[in-house]
């Protein structure tokens, strides 16, 4: 799916193209849109990335893809209580393996680094996001202007709503396309030494049996 006004109409049924081994951010916001699409309609052919970073980009993607659809059920009033039990283990536990995937993101852009011998410049800075951090916006970014074409193409809504989404979705592509340009800012400032990457750890501790107070003091007790 590409970056469209609401009243373009869809594009037709094609092939993924899969990025070269290369930090491009056009094609890796291409990457999730496209995987979008099809995890919604199947409409074209979904290839593995070759790249190891955009295999992980991809499946960080998923992972905000199946909560984004989690949250969806967590919200509907006429769900069991066991139902939304369910689903709120599901979202912790796919919350979990998302901040995983921002880590491993930020961690494939370093062995980049490695591999290209590119080292931080006497004085470079720290930025206050990683671009793992980006990459998992823009993905966010893709779902949510994904699910407001859906609204926009709904033929059971009067105007208002369609004048709503449409100040929505142009938004969006805004937010998309300043996110967009300012990973690939940071990027450059990173390989010119400009700048310096490191991996934050966000040590979850809800999952952790031996870190939630609750989990463990609950063992203690059983």
């Amino acid at each position: 799916m590409s970056l469209m006004s609401p009243n373009v109409p869809e594009c037709s049924p094609k092939s993924l193209k899969v990025p070269k081994p290369m930090i491009n951010v056009n094609q890796l916001t291409s990457l999730q849109l496209d995987a979008v699409e099809y995890w919604h309609d199947r409409k074209f052919v979904l290839l593995k990335p070759e790249n190891n970073l955009f295999a992980i980009v991809l499946e960080q993607h998923r992972f905000n893809f199946d909560l984004w659809h989690e949250e969806d059920i967590a919200r509907s009033p006429d769900v069991s209580d066991t139902e939304i039990a369910r689903v709120k283990r599901r979202i912790d536990q796919l919350n979990q393996k998302r901040n995983d995937g921002i880590e491993r993101m930020d961690t494939a852009v370093i062995e980049i680094l490695i591999e290209n011998g590119v080292a931080p410049q006497p004085g470079a800075r720290i930025n206050t996001e990683t671009p793992g951090s980006a990459i998992d916006r823009l993905s966010i970014m893709s779902l949510r202007i994904f699910h407001l074409q859906e609204q926009f193409q709904r033929s059971d809504t009067g105007w208002e709503h369609q004048q709503l989404v449409s100040q929505r979705l142009e938004r969006c592509f805004q937010q998309h396309s300043d996110l967009s340009q300012s990973l690939t800012e940071l990027l450059d400032d990173i390989f010119s030494g400009n700048k310096i990457l490191k991996v934050y750890h966000q040590f979850k501790m809800y999952n952790d049996p031996t870190m939630n107070p609750y989990l463990y003091n609950r063992k203690k007790t059983a």
